[in-house]
């Protein structure tokens, strides 16, 4: 395990803990997938684990190549492909497989495999962004160039997720948010962003309701905020059996394959697989365990980005992590009811398609920015302080 570690670039910590959400996904996935293998294999739970193994592994694989690139190069093929997302999610929302009111899948022709376009245009919207603000870092921020620079793009990104996923386009919003933040983008230009989305928003809102398919998931959203703390078990089934799971688990572990919610939670493999993870291994070991598996990504990509000496992998460290684990943090607080339901899976955990290849290349993006750290680590005095420049 030593030997292999020294083999792979970039930060240490951040493999191994990547190393340890992949083993708990297989072990979780398999114990939880009986009950959809039994519907739709005869009983056989084979399938779905080599399918889960087989995209966790390329995953792996894609995580080595893009850790071992430049992370400058990053930014070149994001503003390449920011146009290119734009309209892969308008054709979703026009073309999209669509399923419970939503379209969120596509499907390539020639391999047949669908794929959520949002998946993709997360990471090349957090790297532009993170582009466009190391290429003006120092520089005055006026509201224009706000809204024409970073505001356009993330706006077009975000408000074409938002009919068919409300809480991706909010998370992805507050990242980007909290980027423009941290890229000393002016409080009062923000303050005015803010409100010009939330004024908007309720405009959609409101041409939703007097407009009937303008917005077919409006009433989903309306209802879980409705139902969330309400003493109401057929629109909250699914926290209810969440909970039903966490308080079986109790503190310490039952053992892998004891968990019994596997037969009526519903979706036990994806976006409900942390409350199956506590059943089987306990508030202890399975809760804050894989919370704090979250905490160490996050801290150790914060630590990256403080010793970056560009803008941008600073940047691009914080907005791609801070992204995967607000999207766990939020998976695991619907199952233990502190929001309402969201769909959000938990990153590199719960069962998905090719979502995990898009976690993975998140991730080896942060590793290449931790490795071009250990090249330059040589050159550099200990004594002295090199001050951050922009991304040239």
């Amino acid at each position: 395990m030593t030997a292999l570690l020294h083999r792979l670039k970039g930060d240490r910590v951040i493999w191994m803990t990547v190393l340890f959400l992949g083993l708990i996904s297989l072990l979780a996935v398999y114990s939880s997938i009986s009950s959809l293998a039994f519907k739709r294999e005869g009983g056989s739970t084979l399938h779905f684990l080599m399918k889960h193994g087989l995209m966790l592994i390329t995953g792996g694989i894609i995580m080595i190549y893009a850790a071992r690139q430049q992370y400058t190069i990053y930014s070149r093929f994001a503003q390449l492909l920011i146009g290119v997302m734009a309209v892969l999610l308008l054709l979703t929302l026009l073309l999209g497989s669509n399923i419970n009111d939503a379209s969120r899948w596509i499907t390539v022709p020639i391999i047949n495999q669908s794929f959520q376009t949002s998946d993709p245009a997360k990471v090349v919207l957090i790297v532009y962004l993170a582009r466009v603000l190391g290429k003006h870092h120092g520089e005055e921020w006026t509201f224009r160039d706000v809204l024409l620079k970073l505001m356009v793009p993330v706006g077009v990104i975000c408000g074409l997720i938002l009919p068919a996923n409300f809480s991706t386009a909010a998370v992805l919003f507050t990242v980007c948010l909290i980027i423009m933040f941290i890229g000393e983008v002016p409080i009062k230009h923000m303050a005015m962003i803010v409100g010009l989305a939330v004024g908007a928003f309720i405009l959609l809102m409101v041409l939703a309701k007097t407009t009937p398919g303008l917005l077919p998931r409006a009433d989903t959203w309306v209802s879980r905020i409705e139902s969330f703390g309400v003493e109401d078990h057929d629109a909250n089934y699914q926290v209810e059996h969440a909970k039903i799971a966490i308080a079986s688990g109790g503190f310490l572990p039952n053992g892998p394959g004891s968990g019994t919610s596997r037969n009526y939670l519903p979706h036990p493999y994806s976006d409900m697989i942390y409350a199956f993870i506590i059943e089987e291994y306990g508030s202890i070991i399975g809760g804050l365990g894989l919370l704090l598996l979250y905490l160490i990504l996050m801290f150790r990509a914060v630590r990256i980005a403080s010793k970056c000496v560009k803008q941008f992998g600073s940047l691009v460290a914080i907005g791609l992590s801070l992204m995967l684990v607000l999207q766990a943090m939020i998976n695991m607080a619907v199952a233990v009811n502190l929001v309402p339901v969201t769909g959000q899976p938990l990153p590199l955990v719960s069962m998905g398609g090719t979502s995990v290849w898009f976690t993975c290349l998140a991730i080896g993006i942060v590793l290449s920015v931790s490795r071009s750290l250990e090249e330059q680590q040589p050159s550099i005095t200990p004594d002295v302080k090199r001050p951050r420049t922009a991304l040239a």
